[in-house]
């Protein structure tokens, strides 16, 4: 194992909660989990979309909630070919609002060159 493997082993990375009110029922909103966004996910997404950090489109957005999208014991919960064209008919606003909860802790190009 490389270090770096090891060093990435050592932390304890917890799912962050999604709360999407509009695929609520009536005990409440729908709840689903993400793992924080990875150097990984981020090259699946600009191979896909190029400039994605610059200019995400819905389509994109689709695809990082495909990628991203956990349930409460950690399994993906959409299958690229059967959900992604469902969730391509949803309304944009809920599609982002998603996409903007998993990326809460992503900083902008602009603040990562600061730094």
């Amino acid at each position: 194992m490389g270090f770096a493997k090891e060093l990435r082993e050592r932390r304890t990375v917890e799912a962050r909660e999604v709360v999407v009110p509009e695929w609520g029922d009536e005990s409440g909103a729908f709840k689903l989990y993400s793992k924080p966004i990875t150097c990984a996910d981020l090259q699946k997404l600009q191979i896909k979309h190029p400039n994605f950090l610059e200019n995400t489109t819905i389509e994109a957005m689709v695809d990082l909630i495909i990628i991203k999208a956990l349930d409460e014991d950690g399994k993906k919960i959409f299958a690229p070919l059967q959900d992604r064209k469902d969730l391509m008919e949803e309304e944009t606003s809920v599609i982002s609002e998603i996409a903007n909860q998993m990326f809460a802790e992503i900083e902008t190009q602009e603040a990562l060159a600061k730094n």
